[in-house]
């Protein structure tokens, strides 16, 4: 029997303050302006300078949190290093900020790749592949006909231009930081080659998105890679994670509370999508469109504020289920998917 999620440090720290949540480490949060409105981040304390993890979204008001916490929470020193641990905009968009004031940029070459590429890929209206990818879904024509002439958001509005140059991580690299060895693990599923570090010295371990205590991690598919499977990738993921996992480490995530119970944890969430999967296999008895399958995943009311991200998730459990057997697909006379279960 594994040990409950406990949360050592149940409030979380204001705005410009840190909370020392272990010798050398510092945790503290940013805001976002979304319905998930932080995201945590941290300082690793190398003794004459800082390495961060993680930098929130680039915005005027990031930016001078960030200048407030290097010169008083951060006591002046000097942050030479900076960990990125997936190329999301909450994690990744100050790095080019940062790395114009001189700081290493450490961050897996696909995460690099994909936040570079992203920021340099503006668009003033949406492209035709992603009205394709609406409508295979079964969103109605009058939403993609009014999405067809609006500017849609850009990486770039959020995310600092990345300059040239990074130090790349990879699965096995140990690292040195905050008075620790730190060995990187790559996730899969939420974010392509996801680092995690787990501390070779103690038990603590840096999850970014990869693991969180009360929500789950966005596992979604968008019309770059309409036939992707994060859900099969972030699954396998949690099984390879699961025997590293102890009821004693300190799991330091990229959203909510710092906690213990990883092994709890790893089992809740692997137990949640393969429920999720049943239930959306059981509602596929009656062939249906993508838009149509919100209600058996999420259990509640999607409205305009998360339709995005619940359409992505809702393919992504859909090609899961495609990509195992469970369920085929054959296009429409209206250019959606029908699905059904096998």
């Amino acid at each position: 029997m594994t040990a409950p999620l406990a949360y050592p440090f149940p409030d979380p720290p204001a705005e410009l303050t840190a909370i020392d949540v272990a010798a050398g480490i510092k945790w503290m949060r940013l805001p976002l302006p979304m319905a998930l409105d932080h995201v945590n981040v941290y300082a690793l304390d190398d003794g004459d300078s800082w390495t961060l993890v993680d930098t929130g979204m680039s915005s005027r008001r990031t930016k001078a949190i960030w200048q407030g916490l290097m010169a008083v929470t951060l006591a002046g020193k000097p942050v030479t290093r900076l960990i990125a641990t997936h190329h999301h905009p909450d994690h990744l968009g100050l790095a080019g900020w940062f790395q114009d004031q001189g700081v290493e940029l450490l961050i897996p070459r696909t995460a690099w790749l994909y936040g570079r590429m992203l920021t340099l890929d503006e668009h003033q209206s949406h492209v035709p592949e992603a009205l394709q990818f609406l409508t295979r879904a079964g969103v109605g024509k009058d939403i993609t006909s009014a999405r067809a002439g609006q500017r849609p958001f850009n990486f770039c509005d959020v995310v600092s231009p990345m300059p040239l140059g990074f130090t790349r991580i990879d699965e096995g690299d140990e690292l040195q930081a905050g008075g620790r060895r730190w060995l990187v693990r790559l996730g899969q599923g939420h974010a392509p080659d996801h680092a995690t570090l787990w501390s070779l010295d103690d038990p603590i371990v840096l999850a970014g998105d990869q693991v969180l205590a009360t929500i789950s991690p966005n596992i979604g598919v968008y019309a770059t890679e309409p036939e992707a499977d994060p859900l099969t990738e972030w699954l396998a993921s949690c099984r390879r994670f699961r025997p590293l996992a102890a009821e004693d480490q300190l799991v330091l995530p990229g959203h909510k509370l710092p906690f213990t119970g990883l092994p709890r944890r790893l089992d809740e969430m692997i137990a949640e999508q393969e429920e999720a999967l049943d239930r959306l296999q059981a509602h596929l008895t009656t062939p249906s469109r993508a838009v149509e399958c919100f209600a058996p995943l999420f259990k509640r009311d999607i409205g305009p504020d998360t339709f995005n991200l619940a359409l992505a998730e809702t393919v992504a459990h859909l090609n899961c289920l495609r990509k195992a057997g469970r369920a085929a697909r054959q296009l429409g006379p209206d250019g959606a998917w029908v699905w059904r279960a096998t």
